[in-house]
């Protein structure tokens, strides 16, 4: 039913782009992913990303240059994973939907975000309000703000004042990534996390397999994306499906609740340059990899399982997000070895990357 999602013919005038996408920046506290159909502006990905071809992905990561397990920066980690923009002929939404976005024009929306990854805590405000764009279509524009980082209030960048996130729950606007070139590096975790949500709930509303409680449908992404960059990230994959559940519907408070699991493949098509990935760290198969090289020539090579789940609170009076929470693990087992295929290794190391994403909507401020 879906796989027209994934191909869009270019018009003639467009110079849109698409594949992967790495963003380099020096904070691993910005670690997101984002796993859906999107688009690159036309002026192409920020200027510090790096795009390798793909047209079906783009993932951007933020990294610490550090901890080699950060360069694989994501929720967006990612930052940002994206297919080729979802496409033509669209396929009309049922309406009877329930979780349809019905948008005001000039209603405000404020979000807090909480996140906690891994030991870094903070908390910041988005501030929005549904116009129409330049097309017509319906969209929400955010301004980020009151950044609390670590328990202490933290400024952001001047640039950072003047950027607008635009999101929409329109199933006819496709997602789209923002230039993330002149925000703060801090902000690119909690911008894509948020996009997130958004991507979840557009895409449960763009199947139309949503309606009921107990309504399920499962996504066969499959298709491995990568963010190596082929100097300091030799490899880098990692192959997802998406599972989604219509938990509960109340008529009595007009909520709705959504499950969204990003869950391994039954065969993750990923590679795995050494036969010791092979063993399963968890549960599944390995769904995870990566290959960094070191200053010192050593190589540090890491595989293991990566999950995450999304849990959405809708309002069914008119379709946005109420709340939502993000359960992001990367469970991993890691060797330094002193050669690239990864023969000659030290003793195995466990780690798990645990990451926690929580919006509310929030009365604004006076």
């Amino acid at each position: 039913m879906l796989s027209g999602f994934f191909t869009r013919k270019k018009p003639p005038s467009a110079t849109v782009k698409y594949g992967y996408m790495y963003c380099g920046t020096a904070l691993a506290r910005s670690r997101s992913r984002f796993r859906y159909p999107i688009q690159f502006p036309r002026h192409g990905p920020p200027s510090r990303c790096k795009v390798t071809g793909n047209p079906r992905g783009v993932r951007a990561h933020a990294h610490s240059t550090g901890y080699a397990m950060r360069l694989r920066s994501v929720s967006i980690s990612t930052i940002v994973l994206a297919a080729a923009a979802l496409g033509a002929p669209q396929t009309p939404t049922p309406p009877q939907n329930p979780l349809l976005r019905h948008y005001r024009a000039g209603e405000t929306l404020v979000y807090q975000m909480t996140g906690t990854n891994e030991s870094w805590h903070y908390t910041i405000r988005a501030d929005g309000v549904v116009r129409k764009d330049d097309s017509g279509a319906f969209i929400e524009e955010y301004r980020w703000k009151d950044l609390v980082s670590d328990g202490k209030p933290a400024a952001l960048t001047p640039e950072t004042d003047s950027f607008r996130q635009r999101l929409s729950l329109d199933p006819s606007v496709n997602p789209s990534v923002p230039d993330l070139t002149r925000v703060d590096p801090r902000l690119i975790g909690p911008i894509t996390d948020f996009m997130t949500f958004y991507a979840d709930l557009w895409l449960a509303v763009k199947t139309g397999q949503m309606t009921k409680p107990g309504d399920h449908f499962y996504f066969k992404m499959g298709m491995p994306s990568s963010w190596a960059d082929g100097s300091r990230v030799l490899v880098g994959a990692s192959s997802i499906d998406f599972d989604f559940t219509l938990k509960t519907m109340n008529a009595a408070d007009e909520t709705a609740t959504l499950v969204v699991r990003h869950v391994p493949p039954d065969t993750p098509h990923i590679p795995l340059p050494a036969p010791w990935m092979q063993a399963p760290v968890a549960d599944t198969a390995n769904n995870w990899v990566q290959v960094a090289k070191q200053p010192d020539g050593k190589f540090i090579g890491s595989a293991g399982q990566e999950t995450f789940t999304v849990d959405l609170t809708v309002s069914l009076a008119d379709g946005k997000i109420l709340a939502a929470s993000m359960d992001n693990t990367v469970k991993t087992v890691a060797r330094t070895c002193e050669d690239q295929p990864l023969t000659h290794c030290s003793a195995p190391q466990s780690h798990a990357i645990v990451r926690k994403i929580e919006i509310a909507l929030v009365p604004a401020k006076p």
